[in-house]
């Protein structure tokens, strides 16, 4: 079922995602060489929680940590730990989220780590340009295959690969709410987008084949064929003026 906000309720989830925007942006900034994904996460969650927040991915279904920590061919849902270790050269996207007075708040993005090949950045450009794309699709009247059509059409283009199998979500008092929303898709097919709807767009995007593999902890998806991936996510509320930002900070349109 499709839970729709009030104009009230889409402010409130507003401080959750505004706080999950500024996370981002805090561990993004210590995505560093010699950093361990372990230490980024507890950074996460002791800044989470001093800014009134709770860590929404802590506990969701048993995952253990606050943050999904994704290095080079890991695609989602990354477990932090003392053993990964970044190096330069290296890419890392960071999932988060917050969740303030009961509203969950959901964002990701993909950090370059030192210097990187110049193709890794090409795959970062396109899957930030994929998911802006996919924002600008999300127009009260249409439907959820045209977000998925905007993100694949930018990715094809690119000759990149499109995740199919995890997709963006419906997002409020739950983390994950209906209606999926696919990264691939046909024009003017799939849910109908409504004002009150709030959605996390979240594009994945391969260099290679766009085929997964879920690892033996049953959290970690990477690419089948070794493949560098990204992934970028940011909530929208649809109003009848377009798609708003939910997850970003005041004055920022692209918080990272």
């Amino acid at each position: 079922m499709i839970i729709k906000k009030s104009p009230a309720e889409i402010e409130a989830m507003k401080v959750s995602g505004e706080l999950s925007a500024r996370v981002l942006r805090e561990v993004g900034a210590r995505c560093v060489p010699g950093v361990s994904t372990y230490e980024l996460d507890a950074f996460a969650e002791e800044y989470i929680r001093a800014n009134g927040g709770i860590p929404t991915f802590k506990g969701y279904y048993g995952y253990p940590a606050s943050l999904c920590a994704s290095i080079n061919n890991e695609i989602v849902h990354g477990i932090p730990s003392k053993k990964k270790i970044l190096h330069d050269g290296d890419i890392i996207s960071i999932d988060i989220g917050a969740t303030v007075d009961g509203w969950a708040g959901d964002n990701a993005w993909t950090f370059a780590v030192g210097s990187i090949e110049s193709e890794w950045q090409r795959l970062l450009d396109v899957t930030e340009q994929c998911l802006w794309e996919g924002i600008a699709a999300a127009q009260p009247g249409g439907h959820v295959g045209d977000i998925g059509f905007a993100v694949s059409r930018v990715a094809k283009e690119a000759r990149f690969g499109v995740v199919r199998g995890y997709t963006g979500h419906g997002i409020g008092r739950d983390m994950h709410e209906d209606p999926f929303v696919p990264n691939v898709g046909f024009r003017h097919t799939g849910s109908k987008l409504e004002v009150g709807m709030v959605l996390a767009i979240e594009p994945m995007i391969t260099l290679g084949s766009p085929h997964t593999q879920e690892a033996a902890d049953g959290w970690l998806v990477t690419t089948k064929d070794g493949s560098v991936a990204a992934h970028f996510e940011k909530t929208i509320a649809i109003t009848k003026n377009g798609p708003v930002l939910v997850s970003v900070e005041p004055g920022h349109r692209r918080p990272v």
